[in-house]
């Protein structure tokens, strides 16, 4: 369903989303999936309950905590809550080198989909949160209405077509 309520308030278009920080119910298992797995380095340990991750230094994109988890198990899938959260990639390249490590750790991937403006997998954290994995592609690139309106959609992903961009580079 659509509105027709106009946008009253207009945010600054260079604000972003810094960091998500997420309950889970055992740090070195988090750890395992945000660190080991998809490569973010901790930058800083909050006591034995609570760390920091990030991409190229920066303070944390990822905070994971187990003050009021610890233990627990995961959320319903039927409450409310986070849907997901989205990492997004600078280049195709990290996207496939992405795939890759998930592929040669088995890890299971729930989908992988191309919407046009963005190639995205979608895989579920070890405490169940929901976990994009995506690029954007060029604004320019972006599909568009008629009237120049955005034309987001929804089709498969070519997985082959993007883990060749790792072909004849080397690969961590």
């Amino acid at each position: 369903m659509e509105t027709t309520k106009e946008t009253t308030r207009i945010i600054n278009p260079e604000t972003r989303i810094g960091h998500v920080h997420l309950k889970v119910a055992n740090i070195e298992r988090a750890l395992g999936f945000y660190r080991d797995l998809l490569g973010f380095e901790v930058t800083q340990w909050y006591g034995e309950d609570a760390v920091f991750l990030s991409a190229g230094g920066y303070h944390h994109h990822i905070g994971l905590n187990t003050w009021m988890s610890r233990n627990a198990r995961p959320a319903p899938t039927n409450a409310a809550g986070l849907f997901h959260l989205a990492i997004l990639y600078p280049e195709r390249r990290d996207l496939a080198q992405a795939l890759k490590w998930l592929l040669d750790a088995g890890y299971p991937i729930d989908g992988a989909s191309d919407h046009g403006v963005s190639e995205a997998l979608y895989l579920t954290d070890p405490d169940g949160n929901g976990v994009e994995l995506y690029r954007d592609r060029p604004k320019e690139e972006w599909p568009r209405t008629e009237s120049g309106g955005l034309a987001m959609v929804t089709r498969p992903l070519d997985v082959q077509g993007l883990l060749a961009e790792l072909d004849g580079q080397e690969q961590a």
